[in-house]
């Protein structure tokens, strides 16, 4: 594994922007700045073995600076929505910061993905880490994060989030990256073919907060339990299709076990013919199909996004589980270690 490094240029607080370039044996590499802790490149071979960059970015660095679209960055410290940004924990009430309608969105309007990491590359990997001190964007304690991006000689990309605090607090992180597996630049996914290893879903209401109930997705658009391109129900006659403008929701992953990598599902460019395997350690997926990309960048082939053009599958707990008994806890105790695992697998279909 080679890694070089240097420096893109300065955010406005004069912090160095530091960009990763990860190259395998094979040739295929990635791309990671310390914006955000951020995947912006992700290339690998189609079935021709010309190198495709699947992953959606921008073409200057600044842009990535408290971006909208949190394009590849690392959410915390509680990714996706918190009903009215509202959490009760020991007893006590939190009021976080309401950035979405009237809810809680990725952490607040200065979540993670907006800090500028400290990094390091340890031996074959690259290591970023944060420190978000108690009471930012109203969550209790101090809490250390750390983001570690593998890169393997097999085309493996694996994200590893650890974190640790001084109190009790909630986290849930996740990656935000978009990916087109026909290239960035090459129109939308609407034709890609994804797969769900997940029997339910959760409905939610009409400000996107899960209603508590774990839906089956059978005879539903909601249902990926067999293949099918992205684009053949997304504009179904379905209240929740209507709800998220496309796909903005969580699905729960069939068999999943506390601290288990388990098979999340497959996605499949039709042009391209790469697929990206998914597997993670969170019990929940969110698949955005990027229904309001449209405005954001240039990219980095010089265009502006359209609604669409790429898919964000961010595995992590459900949304809005501080106010849901029945759904999977998001709280880390006291110097207790959170340690979550998401894997793309990257390979080409065969004939």
């Amino acid at each position: 594994m080679n890694i070089d490094q240097h420096i893109l240029g300065f955010s406005p607080a004069g912090e160095a922007v530091i960009l990763y370039e990860m190259t395998n044996g094979s040739g295929a590499r990635i791309r990671v700045i310390n914006t955000g802790a951020a995947l912006v490149s992700v290339e690998v071979p189609d079935k021709t073995g010309k190198l495709l960059d699947v992953v959606l970015g921008y073409q200057m660095f600044d842009t990535y600076i408290n971006d909208s679209a949190s394009m590849g960055k690392s959410i915390g410290r509680y990714a996706n929505r918190i009903a009215k940004g509202k959490f009760s924990l020991n007893g006590e009430t939190y009021q976080l910061a309401v950035n979405n309608g009237v809810n809680h969105l990725h952490g607040g309007p200065s979540g993670f993905q907006s800090k500028i990491w400290t990094s390091r590359v340890e031996t074959d990997r690259v290591v970023f880490s944060y420190i978000s001190p108690n009471g930012e964007e109203g969550y209790p304690g101090e809490l250390g994060v750390e983001a570690v991006y593998d890169w393997s000689d097999d085309n493996e990309l694996e994200i590893s989030y650890y974190a640790k605090g001084d109190s009790d607090t909630i986290v849930n992180l996740t990656n935000h990256a978009y990916f087109n597996l026909n290239g960035d630049g090459n129109g939308d996914i609407l034709s890609h073919s994804l797969l769900l290893n997940a029997s339910h879903y959760l409905p939610c209401d009409n400000t996107q907060i899960p209603t508590g109930t774990i839906a089956p997705v059978q005879n539903t658009p909601m249902d990926f339990t067999s293949a099918k391109t992205v684009g053949k129900d997304i504009n179904a006659d379905f209240e929740q299709l209507k709800i998220g403008n496309g796909y903005d929701h969580c699905w729960t992953i069939d068999g999943w076990e506390k601290g288990k990598i388990c098979p999340v599902g497959e996605l499949q460019g039709d042009r391209s013919g790469i697929v990206m395997s998914i597997l993670s350690s969170q019990p929940g997926v969110q698949i955005y199909t990027g229904n309001s990309l449209q405005g954001n960048g240039p990219s980095k082939t010089g265009k502006i996004y359209e609604n669409r053009d790429g898919i964000a599958i961010e595995c992590q707990n459900f949304p809005d589980s501080p106010n849901k008994k029945n759904f999977p806890s998001p709280v880390l105790m006291k110097d207790e270690i959170y340690e979550e695992h998401i894997i793309y697998k990257f390979s080409v279909q065969k004939d």
